[in-house]
């Protein structure tokens, strides 16, 4: 029995998924652990300023969600060049990937802090923040360039197998905004300790203070991972060209393009989504940026395996061995969804409290446990899709996820939040079943994909051997 299950999960391989998986869990833990304290941070002021800064959030997932896409055409492309045991072309990709960071992180810069001032207008935020809120975006979106760098660099360098670099970064991110937010926003206060009185020096700058804090940190972490990968003994660009090479952009571009729209696609809907409630009024945004901020954590093993997922399939498919890529889905299915029900049971016992930790408001307490406690039962099954999707993007499959993203966001979640909060009396509990009912649909989707097998470009392909010969 132990040998059938052996074969069927081939064990052999779960150091390999961990040891990929890891890393990007806990830069990922560490981010929101850092997400967690900026929103108690913030939320102490008071719940005008959790409102400010919250308000644009999912403005911030629309641009970062557009870089990373592009750097999924990469994570394929660098992924597939090691499986075929081609280190020069996946030399060749990193460089043209640094030109992506030049040309994308530029282009940002200029869009953002250019619509600072009416993106607040467009997201329907109360007109006494507007003005706060579009100066902590203006000064958040400053060091747009590193920023780009941290994500497509990160992305290179876990295609190459190393999640480790991308993880010590975050992890240095993170400490450098912790320690700058506690001496931005709060005035200068003495703190007891045992016997002792402490004097904390303070700038007391609140709200800008909290972006200070994180632009100095993306800024310092973008410049940290390029001479990292300046520095890789294996994805090192230093030596190639930074002219563009259609050679390498055009296929990175025809994987990136479909998951470039369906993430500009989805995070619009984001955007349009926090509108709507943005609309329901100032307890309604404190409790849905909070329960977004607690959720978060609870995706983290899911993410994490989908890193590990994406690039095993994308070795997998680069070596021509399609026993590889179903032994993979075989081992990353059923621990993704065993790590999504343990997340899941998790949330729903602890979402009171967590709510806790950031408002006072027992208004916003309330409504927040409600709608994570619902968001929690279907965590396994989006777990599912987040897997599926992750070894598709390895493999350079990025169109259907897109379709089936866009359908599930725009034809369910936009559609029925609309219905539900603009046009009927439902209040975010309706709005967040919406977005239940699209990642059920997620899931139905990607499950169908699955079991047909259109997921894998190996599934009637002949092994490298057999092509040689």
């Amino acid at each position: 029995m132990k040998k059938r299950t052996d074969r069927i999960l081939n064990v052999s391989m779960l150091p390999v998924i961990f040891s990929l998986a890891w890393p990007t869990m806990l830069e990922q833990l560490m981010q929101t652990a850092v997400q967690y304290i900026d929103t108690a941070m913030v939320g102490s002021l008071g719940t005008y300023a959790t409102a400010a800064v919250g308000s644009t959030v999912t403005v911030n997932w629309l641009i970062n969600s557009s870089i990373s896409a592009l750097s999924v055409g990469f994570l394929a492309f660098i992924a597939k060049a090691f499986g075929e045991n081609d280190s020069q072309k996946a030399r060749r990709a990193v460089s043209q990937a640094a030109l992506t960071v030049l040309v994308t992180g530029s282009f940002f810069t200029l869009l953002t802090l250019s619509l600072s001032g009416v993106i607040p207008i467009w997201m329907q935020i109360d007109p006494d923040i507007q003005a706060l809120s579009a100066q902590y975006f203006f000064i958040l979106y400053l060091p747009m360039l590193p920023r780009t760098a941290t994500i497509i660099f990160g992305t290179v360098l876990r295609a190459a197998g190393d999640s480790k670099a991308p993880m010590k970064i975050g992890i240095l991110v993170n400490c450098i905004n912790v320690i700058l937010n506690f001496l931005l926003i709060y005035p200068t206060r003495t703190l007891p300790i045992f016997s002792y009185s402490i004097t904390i020096p303070g700038a007391d700058w609140g709200v800008i203070g909290a972006a200070i804090a994180s632009a100095v940190a993306f800024a310092v972490g973008g410049i940290y991972i390029t001479i990292l990968l300046w520095r890789h003994p294996l994805v090192s660009p230093k030596g190639q060209s930074l002219r563009p090479d259609p050679t390498i952009l055009k296929p990175c571009l025809r994987v990136a393009l479909p998951n470039m729209l369906q993430r500009f696609g989805t995070s619009l809907g984001y955007v349009a989504f926090a509108a709507m409630i943005n609309s329901l009024g100032e307890i309604s945004t404190a409790a849905h940026t909070i329960a977004n901020t607690v959720e978060s954590a609870f995706y983290i093993p899911g993410y994490g395996m989908q890193t590990a997922a994406a690039t095993l399939a994308g070795n997998a498919y680069g070596a021509r061995d399609p026993k590889r890529m179903k032994d993979l889905s075989a081992m990353f299915i059923p621990i993704e969804i065993l790590l999504m029900i343990l997340s899941g049971g998790i949330l729903f016992l602890t979402a009171p409290y967590l709510m806790g930790l950031f408002s006072d408001s027992q208004e916003v307490i309330d409504l927040g446990t409600t709608v994570l406690r619902m968001v929690a039962v279907s965590e396994p099954f989006y777990g599912f899709s987040i897997i599926v999707e992750g070894m598709m993007q390895g493999v350079g499959k990025t169109k259907l996820p897109f379709v089936y993203n866009i359908i599930g966001m725009w034809g369910v979640r936009i559609v029925g939040t609309f219905l539900c909060t603009q046009l009927f009396t439902g209040g975010l509990v309706s709005a967040w079943g919406c977005m239940i009912l699209h990642n059920m649909l997620l899931f139905l989707l990607f499950l169908i994909s699955f079991i047909r097998g259109r997921w894998n470009p190996l599934r009637e392909a002949p092994p490298l051997t057999a092509v040689v010969q």
